[in-house]
């Protein structure tokens, strides 16, 4: 039997080691979630909702084992891996409240003779494909408004975070949901496509890279299913000559370096106005200076390694390019004694002296660099900002709220920040354009995706 290993970042041991799924096991999985699903649907939706709550007190409560598992199988740092936690139960408990009207037939005016009315109605199996940098949180984004919406659910989780999807799967059996309703499969690339092809999957809903993206595309094709892309990001900010510089500054360094700037939704690149920024370059690295760059098991630590070696040898080469071709480093890495070479553990850096003529100012990064780009005006920062080929957030930074929501029209991404960078809040719609992706989660929006119209129309004889 084929198997798998997860190398943990934190001293390049084998963390966890598990067997693929056969493909027995895959067609059994997927034959008993087809047939689950009728009489999951046909629960109440109170019901759902009662088995949701109580999965999320049964996750809650090993949330001390949750945190460390996190740590050692993608290397964030201890004393933020609660965070996660509570992301998961805010996300997961604001999906189950507005469940009700969310998913609430619409009832048309009345006509005479005639009653009408439109339903939301599940779609059958939803297959969840989450990646490894936020693996609660992306995953619970699908997994709780499917249930809620009366679709069962097979997760496949990252090979890098396995016991996430064991995890997440083993609350919601302790809290009581039926048997099938919700699965896990620890599948090779090749057995995931398979997966999105059999004829009982009716969604997937799939976070990760472009690449990966334009696969689930391939792999779906000619189905007449739905997709949903969470993809890449080279999330830009602006601070307006008007803004607050030192909420401004905190907000974007803790948003380009939190994770490690492993997050799709990170900042990765930064405009400033030419007339405050000195005052914003000086403020960015004194505070980038303060990070403690160590082992992730060290409760002192701030920022920890990226997942693999191989991800951090890529930041190191984008970063030297750049300044090959004139950009300028303004942390010295000496600073940080746990950088070294040939390790995933990478200091942070600043770059200015950047242009969009640089790889690090149009391709995603994915970890600690933020490149700092003087501009003139809101016109130039508008337009480096849509000079890209993502578009899930950007941020603005201004006291001018009026100005700053007539630049937010102007900019060409799924969410937009005032004054603040690098948060889903689960009423609003999660959304990316352009190669971030297509499709959405979260919010009433959300359901949507995961459910189909089903019209009533009906004659009174």
């Amino acid at each position: 039997m084929e198997r798998f290993q997860t190398i943990t970042p934190v001293d390049g041991s084998v963390y966890v080691e598990r067997p693929y799924a056969t493909a027995n096991v895959i067609n059994l999985t997927l034959e008993k979630a087809q047939t689950a699903q009728t009489h999951w649907q046909a629960l109440p939706l109170e019901a759902r909702q009662a088995i949701c709550t109580k999965a999320v007190e049964c996750f809650v409560a090993n949330q001390d084992a949750i945190g460390e598992e996190v740590t050692w199988m993608m290397g964030r740092p201890m004393a933020y891996t609660k965070g996660e936690v509570a992301g998961f139960v805010e996300r997961a408990t604001h999906m189950i409240n507005i469940a009700p009207e969310a998913l609430a037939p619409i009832m048309l005016p009345e006509k005479q003779g005639f009653r009408r009315y439109i339903k939301r109605v599940p779609l059958g199996t939803v297959f969840v494909v989450a990646p490894w940098n936020y693996p609660y949180l992306t995953a619970v984004n699908a997994i709780v408004p499917a249930l809620l919406a009366g679709n069962t659910v097979i997760l496949k989780h990252s090979a890098q975070t396995p016991l996430c999807a064991e995890r997440m799967v083993a609350a919601f059996v302790e809290a009581g949901i039926p048997e099938d309703v919700f699965q896990y499969l620890h599948l090779s690339h090749a057995d995931t496509e398979s997966v999105m092809q059999h004829h009982s999957i009716r969604h997937v809903a799939f976070t990760g890279s472009v690449p990966g993206g334009a696969m689930v595309e391939r792999a779906v094709a000619g189905r007449f299913i739905g997709t949903g892309l969470e993809l890449g990001g080279k999330d830009p900010a602006y601070i307006r000559q008007d803004a607050e510089i030192k909420n401004a500054v905190e907000t974007v360094i803790d948003g380009a370096f939190f994770n490690s700037g492993q997050s799709c939704c990170g900042m990765e690149r930064l405009y400033v106005h030419e007339d405050v920024y000195d005052d914003v370059v000086n403020q960015s690295i004194e505070l980038v200076k303060q990070y403690k760059l160590g082992r992730p098991d060290n409760p002192e630590t701030s920022l920890g390694p990226l997942v693999r070696t191989a991800s951090a040898d890529f930041v190191r080469a984008q970063t030297q390019e750049a300044i090959n071709q004139g950009a300028k480093a303004l942390i010295d890495p000496h600073h940080f004694p746990a950088d070294q070479p040939n390790t995933p553990y990478l200091a942070p850096q600043l770059l200015v002296n950047v242009t969009h003529a640089m790889r690090v100012m149009t391709e995603e990064t994915f970890g600690p660099l933020l490149g700092i780009q003087k501009v003139k005006d809101d016109d130039e920062a508008l337009r480096l900002m849509n000079d890209s080929e993502f578009g899930l957030t950007a941020a603005i930074f201004t006291q001018d709220e009026a100005r700053g929501e007539q630049l937010a029209e102007r900019v060409e991404a799924g969410t937009v920040f005032l004054n603040r960078c690098d948060y889903l809040d689960p009423a609003l719609a999660w959304v990316g354009i352009k190669n971030s992706g297509r499709g959405c989660t979260l919010s009433q929006v959300g359901f949507e995706q995961l459910t189909r119209p089903k019209s009533f129309h009906f004659k009174r004889v």
